[in-house]
């Protein structure tokens, strides 16, 4: 009997590579063949990443595809790379089945596919092979995409996706209201990205229609009414790799894991810990203040500062603050986030909102400190602050700038927030009941890869 062998394609971002490899480790454990196919820029940062000792090498294939953009172009404008992507990547995906059916006994048994790369899902049913789409962020998130006739039927949004009523909306009765100019096209880049990527998520809302099977790292207890929006949404979170795996993997950067020596030495619920993901990037003006807020909060804080998350000068740290905090506070460049938050130390995260990093928290019991960069963030940030009440958000100056002084605020407001911590402690339960045997995304990823096996 032949193995099952799926293809997997995560979109090209840090926050979709990693929930697509958590997924790809459990299939390999329930003896399936995974094909994972990174972009070749993308693919030489993951394996640049990776450890030794690495639970994937030799477990799971790597390959890489050309995303259709020259080296030195930027990768984090959306818009040029969806287009690149769209132009280059369906006629390689094809090419590259069509040599693993050639040379491989196990031939491709089915596509499993981001939710942002629709085109994927299109060749797989040009090719009869089975399909699945995966959508690393929230059902709202995808709810609200697939509201989008509908929105321009009620003239909330005309044909190119910009938002005409300025008003707070409610998808379903039981959804928390949202902005329009919150849905995730309007937070990306200048008009033309937002035009594409309102584009892209059109032609990605037709290529769902193609799928055998829609899953989604959430659950009902997170998300019961946008997933009673759209009951074609199968929920199998929050996928942590600790719940099932140990270890996740995938990512762009080397982790470094000395900060968790660090945390060890610290008091339980003592530690901020400060995360923005892989895309944010601030002006030296507000990364000083967040800088300066860390230290007047006197608390101990783990800050994960990539370098290029400024676009300032080399040394954008306030002068001497880097001597001033040396006894208290821990910078890294990359952390093993899953790690950090489920260790004791841990007492606040503040994070940019990431659908990855709420999850994370969350589902380890950690109030967060919202502040949202772009896309779903600030939907996100409604869920964190307005539906669960496990965290606050900031406000900023007239100037645009969230002050060290409101980060101090804010940061002492959730230390005190008893309440606060039994909300969080109480959704942890509800999340890790999920996803043990007997729970709903723990029956809905059993009868997915019952299907698979097929």
């Amino acid at each position: 009997m032949r193995t099952p062998h799926v293809v997997v394609i995560p979109y090209p971002a840090q926050g979709h590579v990693i929930p697509m490899m958590e997924i790809s480790q459990c299939l390999v454990m329930k003896g399936f063949k995974v094909t994972f196919v990174n972009t070749e820029f993308n693919h030489n940062r993951v394996m640049k990443a990776l450890k030794e000792e690495d639970k994937i090498k030799g477990k799971i294939n790597l390959v890489s595809m050309p995303d259709g953009l020259e080296p030195w172009q930027d990768r984090n404008e959306l818009g040029q790379l969806s287009l690149a992507i769209f132009s280059t990547m369906p006629r390689k995906l094809e090419e590259l089945i069509m040599k693993i059916n050639e040379s491989d006994r196990d031939k491709v048994t089915c596509v499993l596919a981001d939710g942002s790369m629709g085109w994927a899902i299109e060749v797989a049913a040009k090719m009869g092979i089975k399909r699945v789409a995966f959508w690393p962020a929230s059902a709202a998130h995808l709810a609200c995409g697939f509201c989008i006739p509908k929105l321009m039927e009620d003239g909330i949004i005309n044909e190119n996706g910009t938002p005409v009523k300025g008003e707070m909306i409610q998808l379903s009765p039981t959804m928390p209201p949202i902005n329009p100019a919150n849905f995730v096209w309007p937070c990306i880049g200048d008009l033309n990205t937002q035009r594409i990527v309102f584009e892209v998520m059109v032609k990605n809302n037709n290529a769902a229609k193609l799928v055998d099977w829609l899953i989604c790292n959430t659950s009902y207890d997170f998300e019961p009414a946008a997933l009673s929006l759209a009951p074609e949404i199968l929920p199998i979170g929050p996928l942590l790799a600790s719940n099932r795996l140990g270890n996740p993997s995938g990512y762009f950067w080397p982790e470094n894991s000395t900060c968790l020596k660090w945390l060890d030495q610290q008091p339980p619920s003592s530690v901020i810990y400060v995360a923005f993901g892989s895309f944010t990037v601030f002006d030296s003006i507000q990364f000083q203040e967040l800088a300066l807020g860390l230290e007047l909060s006197n608390r101990p804080f783990l800050w994960v500062a990539r370098n290029d998350i400024t676009n300032g000068s080399n040394d954008p740290y306030p002068e001497g603050f880097l001597d001033r905090v040396a006894n208290h506070g821990q910078i890294v460049g990359w952390a093993p986030q899953q790690s950090v938050l489920l260790h004791p130390s841990i007492g606040c995260f503040l994070s940019h909102c990431g659908w990855n990093s709420t999850m994370e928290g969350v589902s380890n019991g950690v109030p967060i400190l919202c502040w949202p960069y772009f896309a779903d963030q600030f939907l996100n940030q409604s869920y964190v602050c307005d539906v669960w009440k496990v965290g606050l958000g900031f406000n900023r100056d007239k100037k645009g700038v969230v002050s060290k002084e409101e980060i101090v605020q804010k940061v002492n407001q959730v230390f005190g927030d008893e309440e606060m911590k039994a909300r969080v402690l109480k959704l942890k339960e509800k999340a890790m009941k999920d996803v043990k045997e007997g729970g709903c995304s723990f029956k809905n990823f059993n009868n997915f890869i019952e299907y698979m096996k097929v």
